[in-house]
């Protein structure tokens, strides 16, 4: 598994979203965004950083380069 598909996950679920619920935020449809939460489709740099200023933290943290959320 993809470091960045548990961190997608984790936030996902610490925000009580479903990916139905997350999909329709990002402007794309559940399947599309099950494919990159699961690994099987690489994530694209736009829905990288949307998913940034979605949940509020670093590309760092959801790319697994970081523990730290806020770290910019």
């Amino acid at each position: 598994m993809t470091h960045y598909t548990k961190r997608l996950r984790d936030l996902r679920e610490d925000h009580d979203m479903t990916q139905t619920q997350i999909a329709e935020e990002l402007g794309t449809n559940r399947n599309q965004y099950q494919l990159y939460e699961s690994g099987k489709r690489s994530l694209p740099l736009d829905m990288l950083q949307d998913l940034c200023a979605f949940y509020d933290v670093s590309a760092d943290y959801i790319l697994g380069l970081t523990d730290d959320p806020t770290r910019r």
